[in-house]
């Protein structure tokens, strides 16, 4: 039994062969293809929603570490040692730093969308 990928000289490098069309289900379901303004509007739609909810993860992010019911909810009460990491000012910071970088990747991407001619 000869294997094809080997079956050049020695010395001599295969030959490639051409990479065929691969369809899946779930990106491709039926085969089918949709229009180009089909499949642009849906990608302005999903840039649109990862843009707002970067915007909307970020505020939270930046504004309820320091509200009152950051520490003072249900979960955190059965918690004492975790309540009191999450209370510190350091860990409130990390979380606000993290809600400004997800404002920052959400508007950058918006300002950088370029549509595919």
């Amino acid at each position: 039994m000869t294997d094809p990928t080997f079956s050049s000289a020695p010395g001599k490098a295969p030959e490639p062969t051409p990479p065929t069309e691969i369809h899946t289900a779930l990106l491709n379901p039926g085969g089918e293809t949709h229009p180009p303004a089909f499949q642009l509007w849906m990608h302005r739609t999903s840039v649109f929603l990862f843009v707002l909810i970067s915007a909307v993860a970020g505020v939270l992010l930046i504004i309820l570490p320091w509200t009152p019911e950051w520490t003072d909810n249900y979960l955190l009460l059965s918690f004492p040692s975790l309540r009191t990491v999450v209370a510190n000012g350091f860990f409130r910071g990390i979380c606000s730093g993290l809600g400004l970088l997800d404002i920052w990747i959400g508007f950058w991407e918006a300002l950088h969308y370029h549509e595919q001619q």
